[in-house]
C-alpha cells in the first residue's frame, strides 16, 4: 500500500486539517484537525501490525515530523518527497529574491528622487531628471510585475511575458540567475532515470551552494541531507503529486462549503464520506469509527 500525507488549510490563521490518502485507490482513509507529529502519531497508533507492514511508500512534503513518524512506525517503507513540493520551495526562493530586488529598485528610485528633484514636483517632457526617474520607476515596476512570468515554464510564456523575462535577463543578473536555478530544478525533476536525476541534482546543489544568493543557499541546506534521498525516491518510483492534488481539490471544495458547518468535525466527516470509497453504508471491516471520527479504510 502507498499512502500520501497532505495538509490543507481550512481557515485563515494557520488552521489545518491532516488528510491521509491511499495512493493506490486515490481515496481518503483518515482525516484529523490540526497537523504535526502528534496528529500523525495518532493515525499510526490506530493501525494493526499487519496494516503497518503493508505500507510500502509514504509521500508528503519535506516536513521533519513526517519523516520522524515514518522512521518510527514504518522504518522499512520508502519515504518520498513529491517533485511538486520541491518546485514550490524553489518558487518560494525565487519570489524572495524578486522581492529583495524590487525593494532595492524602490530604494534606488527614492535616492534618485532626492538627487534629481523635479521642478514644481511634476514630470516634464524633455527634462533630464524626468527621464532618469521614469527609467528608475519603470525598472522597479517591471520587477514587481514579473512574478507571474518568472513562475511559468518558458514554453508557456506569452510574447509579453517572454519580453519581460528577457528584460530581467538584461537588467538584473541576480534575479535572472534565481529564475534559471528554479527552471533547472524543475526540469531535472522530470528526469525518469534515477541515476541521471541524482547526478543532475548533485550539480544543482553545488550551483545553489555557490550561487551567492541567500534564498537558494537555504534551499541547498534544506535539500542536501535526507530530503535529497527522498526526492530521488519519488523520481525512481514515479510518485508524482497529480493524484493527491485531485483529491486535494475535492477537499478544498468541501472546505469552501463547510463554512456553514457548526464545527470542524462535520467537515472532517464530509471529507471522509465524499473522498473515500464508502458507498451507502459503513463496512466495519473497512472503517473504524473512533471517538474523534477518524477513518481508516
Amino acid at each position: 500500500m502507498n499512502i500520501g500525507i497532505d495538509e490543507t488549510s481550512y481557515k485563515k490563521g494557520h488552521k489545518y486539517i491532516t488528510v491521509i490518502v491511499n495512493r493506490d485507490t486515490n481515496t481518503v482513509v483518515w482525516a484529523s484537525q490540526e497537523h504535526g507529529k502528534g496528529v500523525l502519531t495518532q493515525f499510526y497508533k490506530q493501525l494493526t501490525p499487519e496494516l503497518l507492514s503493508s505500507i510500502k511508500v509514504v509521500t508528503g512534503d519535506g516536513a521533519k515530523w513526517i519523516t520522524e513518524c515514518v522512521n518510527e512506525f514504518t522504518p522499512d517503507c520508502e519515504r518520498c518527497v513529491a517533485p511538486f513540493h520541491v518546485v514550490q520551495w524553489a518558487m518560494d526562493a525565487l519570489n524572495e529574491v524578486r522581492r529583495e530586488v524590487w525593494r532595492e529598485a524602490c530604494a534606488e528610485f527614492t535616492r534618485l528622487s532626492k538627487e534629481h528633484p523635479l521642478k514644481n514636483g511634476r514630470t516634464k517632457d524633455g527634462d533630464p531628471n524626468t527621464a532618469i526617474l521614469n527609467a528608475a520607476k519603470a525598472k522597479a515596476d517591471e520587477i514587481k510585475n514579473s512574478a507571474y512570468a518568472l513562475g511559468k515554464a518558458p514554453e508557456n510564456l506569452t510574447e509579453n511575458q517572454q519580453n519581460r523575462v528577457a528584460m530581467i535577463a538584461e537588467d538584473n543578473n541576480r534575479l535572472y540567475r534565481a529564475y534559471r536555478m528554479k527552471e533547472m530544478l524543475r526540469l531535472l525533476l522530470k528526469i525518469k532515470d534515477g541515476d541521471e536525476a541524482g547526478d543532475a541534482l548533485k550539480r544543482w546543489l553545488w550551483w545553489a551552494s555557490h550561487s551567492r544568493i541567500d534564498a537558494f543557499k537555504e534551499q541547498y541546506l534544506k535539500l542536501k541531507r535526507h530530503r535529497r534521498d527522498h526526492i530521488l525516491n519519488a523520481i525512481r518510483l514515479g510518485m508524482s503529486n497529480a493524484r493527491i492534488e485531485a483529491t486535494n481539490n475535492k477537499i478544498k471544495l468541501i472546505v469552501r462549503k463547510a463554512y456553514g458547518f457548526r464545527n470542524i468535525q462535520n467537515m472532517l466527516d464530509m471529507v471522509c464520506l465524499v473522498c473515500s470509497d464508502l458507498r451507502g453504508h459503513f463496512l466495519t471491516e473497512n472503517l473504524e469509527v473512533h471517538d474523534q471520527h477518524k477513518h481508516w479504510g
